[in-house]
């Protein structure tokens, strides 16, 4: 990857960049580590995964329904962990449209002044690997997204993200490099609704 064309499309605080060996990894790799990949030869799944992966059912890059999905989305959440590995999920919501694709690896979204505990970005500091977990509760679909995650405060790309910030503050925005995806099952999922907005 040339790290000058990525930070002339969009320039990051934190100019550390994805490393190019992570991104030369396969989507099934990133998602199932050697401890995972034990755990489904032990239960009977790994040779179903394989096949997929070798088939190209795993991909960095994102279908046209993935960004259709995507782009419907008025809810998302992010996971983080800190350089010793404590976790933390972070609801992130807006209108559908929030989370904009800026191309078939890459999407963006706002971050609004919340509690001020900035846990998310204190994790992304020091620790890039990020993730993504977008469900439609009435349609029974979730995706879900590995990547890295940045902190971005580049004016052209907040100003590309505004329209969706109404009347809100605006703190800085996170740009999601996707390294992976896949959908989930639909099993399990409740069948919620939105609910009514008042007047």
């Amino acid at each position: 990857m040339d790290v000058r064309n990525k930070e002339s499309a969009v320039t990051m605080t934190n100019a550390r960049s994805p490393a190019a060996v992570e991104t030369a990894v396969q989507p099934d790799e990133v998602m199932f580590s050697p401890a995972v990949r034990t755990e489904q030869a032990c239960r009977g799944s790994r040779e179903v995964y394989a096949r997929r992966a070798a088939a190209g059912h795993f991909a960095r890059e994102l279908s046209a329904d993935a960004m259709a999905f995507i782009a419907q989305r008025d809810s998302a959440y992010l996971a983080s962990a800190s350089a010793d590995g404590q976790p933390y999920v972070q609801h992130r919501g807006g209108p559908p449209g929030f989370l904009k694709i800026l191309d078939d690896h890459t999407l963006a979204f706002l971050e609004y002044p919340g509690n001020k505990q900035f846990i998310s970005i204190g994790h992304l500091a020091e620790n890039e690997r990020a993730f993504l977990f977008l469900m439609d509760y009435a349609n029974a679909r979730r995706l879900k997204l590995w990547g890295r995650a940045q902190v971005s405060s580049d004016p052209e790309l907040m100003a590309s993200l505004m329209s969706s910030a109404g009347s809100r503050r605006v703190g800085h925005a996170i740009v999601f490099s996707v390294l992976a995806w896949d959908w989930n099952c639909s099993q399990h999922i409740p069948r919620l609704v939105p609910a009514e907005r008042a007047p």
